[in-house]
């Protein structure tokens, strides 16, 4: 019998590139002791190895495009909030699941060795930054078991975090943004190996903006824990000339911040229309991140499986036990549930999760169309007497009273202080005048129905009546150091929207299906924690829109 060589020669080359696949595989599994928060290595293993980073750890990319916002196919509530607006939204990246318990621990843990909450001074930092373990408690329902174990046992290590306010998953994405650049640093060379680890107490700080503006001054201005490299990337030797330079923005490595996403970016990352894509146009509207109009999977392999963790119905939080549910009867482990399109998981169900914005009931696309986002409070940088950008120190760590008496850090030390921008980068400007631009045509004194656009805004012409009338919580400080709360008790207060209540997306454990449309939106108080509210961090994708090549061919 005659043998083929060519047949043999193929067979031979393709099992050859079925081990290297595996082999590949199995080497990509064996980096996974890298934190998806931070890239720090975790688990006593060496992290991977990485180039000029385009994104940090744990983020997928989301391709930037053009999408109808709000647009719901049932409005049962009658909200009138969900105007549809064409919006464009630029490429970004997001978290591929909410930040899990182990992610935030991750935070937690760093809080407690730079801040000892053991040290008076220190203490209110790590209790402002821990969750409010007691929003699982019910007064007609047994869940000590959560609240005892949620947050810190093992067995919920990759399940949503919850009990966080708004303002605490901001600073969660500030410290993540510092921690990940940091280890970015470390590996280019520009910082002393170990440094993240060695070098910090809350007397000196890695902060990106700090290392940027004033190398120098990073680390409490510990001079040995910053390196200053030769422009051919060798580092100086003891006696040389000190003649090299610090990683800057042009280095290209540092990477942008961690933040919330948008209103506009969650949604459209929710929805993922791009799976519906036909040429230049999308072939309908998507009810769910997945395609069709069922809860249920209707593919073969998984065929009436649920797509998600939501409230079936009155006492129905996980189905009939020993059928086919969504396995979860209040949070489930990430990834649990298939992706969208964009390769995001649990965009609907499990937990609803915060965005920037400020709610308002209308979304404003006669002013702005492109990166739409309410909640603009433009900063810059303070100068001191010396003329050098002023540092925070741990004397001068602010703090912040929250209206339900949470007391919450404001900054940090080695962070740059921060004051609000004034007339001189204001004045004659077409595009911002101001600050504080929340209630830009929404709220201010121009917005109201009784202002006097013909005169003046002083003596009896000046408005008497607010656009937002909600209540005045008010919590002090007295002379002997007691925590005073004034709980507002008027009657006269006619909304609950305010300039401090914050959007959240998606639908939860706790809700029905109805909610799991992406263009569903709600507002909750942003100092404010639930059972059912987490999140997960975005950054803006620097330089082109997309990651390779497009043709209309395609």
């Amino acid at each position: 019998m005659k043998v083929n060589m060519n047949i043999i020669v193929r067979f031979v080359l393709s099992m050859a590139l079925i081990v290297v696949g595996f082999s590949s595989c199995s080497k990509k599994s064996s980096s996974s002791s890298a934190s998806r928060a931070t890239g720090w290595n975790v688990s006593g293993k060496k992290a991977p190895s990485r180039n000029t980073p385009t994104a940090g750890p744990g983020l997928v990319f989301v391709e930037g495009g053009t999408f109808t916002m709000g647009k719901v196919q049932d409005d049962v509530m009658h909200d009138w909030n969900n105007t549809p607006t064409q919006q464009h939204v630029q490429s970004f990246y997001m978290d591929e699941t909410e930040v899990t318990n182990f992610m935030y621990l991750e935070y937690l843990d760093w809080v407690k060795k730079v801040f000892p909450p053991t040290e008076e001074s220190y203490r209110h930092i790590y209790l402002g930054a821990s969750p409010d373990t007691l929003v699982w408690r019910n007064r007609l329902g047994y869940n000590e078991t959560m609240t005892n174990n949620y947050l810190r046992h093992p067995a919920y290590a990759n399940y949503p975090v919850v009990g966080v306010n708004w303002i605490q998953a901001v600073e969660f994405s500030k410290w993540r943004t510092n921690r990940v650049n940091e280890a970015i640093l470390e590996k280019s060379g520009y910082l002393k190996k170990n440094a993240k680890t060695d070098e910090v107490d809350a007397e000196s700080i890695y902060d990106t903006e700090t290392y940027i503006i004033s190398p120098t001054s990073a680390y409490g201005a510990k001079n040995d824990a910053v390196v200053l490299k030769k422009p051919q990337g060798r580092q100086v030797k003891k006696g040389e000339e000190t003649k090299g330079n610090y990683a800057t923005r042009s280095s290209g490595i540092v990477l942008p911040e961690y933040r919330l996403p948008t209103e506009a970016e969650w949604e459209y990352a929710a929805a993922a229309d791009v799976g519906q894509r036909e040429y230049n146009t999308y072939k309908g509207q998507k009810k769910y991140p997945w395609s069709g109009s069922h809860t249920r999977s209707g593919k073969r392999q998984s065929k009436g499986d649920q797509l998600a963790n939501f409230k079936q119905g009155n006492g129905d939080y996980g189905g009939i036990a020993g059928w086919s549910d969504d396995g979860a009867d209040i949070t489930n482990e990430v990834k649990k549930y298939p992706a969208n399109d964009f390769g995001l998981y649990d965009m609907a169900g499990n937990v609803a999760e915060w965005v920037a914005d400020v709610y308002r009931p209308i979304i404003d696309n006669e002013a702005n169309d492109f990166n739409y986002f309410r909640g603009n409070m433009y900063t810059k940088n303070k100068i001191g007497k010396d003329g050098k950008v002023e540092i925070v120190t741990k004397d001068k760590i602010q703090y912040d009273t929250l209206s339900n008496g949470k007391i919450m850090s404001r900054s940090f030390p080695g962070q740059i202080a921060q004051v609000p921008v004034d007339e001189q980068e204001t004045y004659l400007r077409q595009n911002f005048d101001k600050s504080n631009n929340i209630n830009y045509r929404d709220g201010d004194k121009q917005s109201s129905i009784y202002y006097n656009f013909g005169s003046s805004e002083t003596g009896s012409d000046k408005p008497k009546f607010e656009m937002y009338n909600s209540p005045k919580h008010n919590v002090s400080v007295d002379s002997l150091g007691s925590m005073v709360r004034k709980y507002d008790k008027t009657s006269k207060r006619t909304t609950m929207i305010n300039d401090e209540v914050r959007v959240y997306k998606g639908g939860s454990w706790r809700d029905r299906a109805y909610w799991l449309d992406p263009a569903q939106r709600r507002y909750f108080p942003q100092d404010m924690a639930t059972d059912y509210i987490g999140f997960r961090c975005a950054m803006s994708k620097v330089g082109p829109k997309s990651e390779k090549r497009k043709s209309a061919r395609n």
